[in-house]
């Protein structure tokens, strides 16, 4: 259960990015909102992740869930460059989440 609390959070970490990012640095009230409760929402199922996983194992992969959702809704919702470096760093990450996960 540990490891699907800590895909939700990093989901939810996608998603207070995202909305930061709309916010234009906290001004729009309703996108400061939904950051705010996204990230308390992302903090809590990572710290119960937490209970029972390494916290190397889970802050990575939340991180790397986090950072790798946050790109790809770059490119796709914001028309961020999806340059060749990019996505190999993409594709890096992803690699050492796997990695991760198979080791823990």
């Amino acid at each position: 259960m540990a490891w699907v609390y800590l895909v939700v959070a990093g989901l939810f970490e996608i998603v207070w990015a995202f909305t930061m990012k709309l916010s234009e640095g906290f001004t729009k009230v309703g996108y400061s909102a939904i950051t705010i409760v996204a990230m308390i929402i992302s903090f809590a199922l990572l710290s119960i992740s937490m209970r029972s996983l390494p916290l190397g194992t889970a802050y990575t992969i939340w991180t790397g869930i986090g950072a790798v959702g946050a790109f790809v809704v770059g490119i796709v919702a914001l028309g961020e460059a999806a340059s060749p470096m990019r996505i190999l760093a993409a594709v890096l990450i992803v690699t050492g989440l796997v990695i991760m996960k198979t080791s823990s």
